[in-house]
């Protein structure tokens, strides 16, 4: 287990591989562990890190931290202290809206960001998602296998707070006009069956600034990092070899990644 200290509270982390940085952020329901398969498929060529956030697995419970704003900060002096320049970064959920403020906080240290689940506002977050404790928010979005086993393993770790908290932040205007105001390239992944947060209409994704592009996945629900994997790690190393200020409207679910998990 690898840790900083920041302010006297342990923050978690792990590492795996060498490259270019890139950073994981796990979502409301598990922790840094269901990453696994995804960073060993992209540690060939990258440098992958993946933590807990504030309340989360191994990290310290802290309940002023809560905030979408200290969920932020951590990664920000996280970056910091482990000396990362630019970053690209990957978020699921919670660490969907935390990777989107960090870029538009913070453009000249993100390079791009691919958000998982990320709800484009307020009332695509299921009610449930407010009201259940985290064992039972993993029972209600992932069906037992191996596969994900890591998301209930560490699923009680979670303090209930640091979810209601989190949400109660999703109505503030900085994250309603997020996808408005994003100036990064910025691909979007959305399970279709997910019913923590419902996939946005092709309409709503059409009508998003050009370096935005939506990407739904038909037979996923909440996690489709664990539901279709061969096919999330195939465009997920698509999406990070696209050049500087490329567009990912050009990224497309290719008819050759679904023969590969039929």
């Amino acid at each position: 287990m690898s840790a900083i200290l920041l302010d006297a509270q342990i923050v978690h982390y792990e590492v795996l591989g060498r490259g270019r940085p890139l950073i994981f952020l796990h979502g409301w329901v598990g922790s840094w562990r269901y990453w696994i398969p995804v960073m060993q498929a992209a540690s060939v060529s990258f440098r992958t890190y993946a933590l807990d956030l504030w309340g989360f697995g191994d990290t310290a419970k802290v309940p002023l931290r809560y905030t979408l704003d200290g969920q932020v900060s951590l990664v920000e002096r996280f970056l910091e202290q482990m000396g990362i320049g630019r970053v690209a970064l990957v978020g699921h959920g919670l660490g969907a809206v935390v990777a989107v403020l960090l870029a538009l906080r913070h453009p000249e240290v993100v390079d791009r960001v691919m958000a998982i689940a990320y709800p484009l506002d307020e009332s695509r977050i299921h009610a449930r998602l407010r009201a259940g404790n985290p064992l039972d928010l993993a029972d209600w979005l992932l069906e037992k296998s191996p596969l994900t086993e890591p998301v209930r393993v560490e699923a009680p770790k979670t303090d209930p707070q640091a979810i209601l908290t989190s949400l109660a932040g999703l109505s503030s205007p900085e994250v309603r006009m997020a996808g408005q105001n994003m100036n990064r390239a910025c691909l979007l992944v959305h399970g279709v069956n997910d019913p923590a947060v419902a996939a946005p209409e092709l309409d709503i994704l059409a009508r998003l600034p050009e370096l935005i592009h939506g990407i739904h996945f038909e037979a996923s629900g909440h996690f489709p990092m664990l539901d279709e994997s061969s096919k999330f790690n195939r465009l997920l190393i698509d999406f990070l070899a696209l050049g500087p200020g490329e567009s990912p409207r050009q990224l497309q679910l290719k008819e050759e990644w679904k023969r590969r998990v039929r």
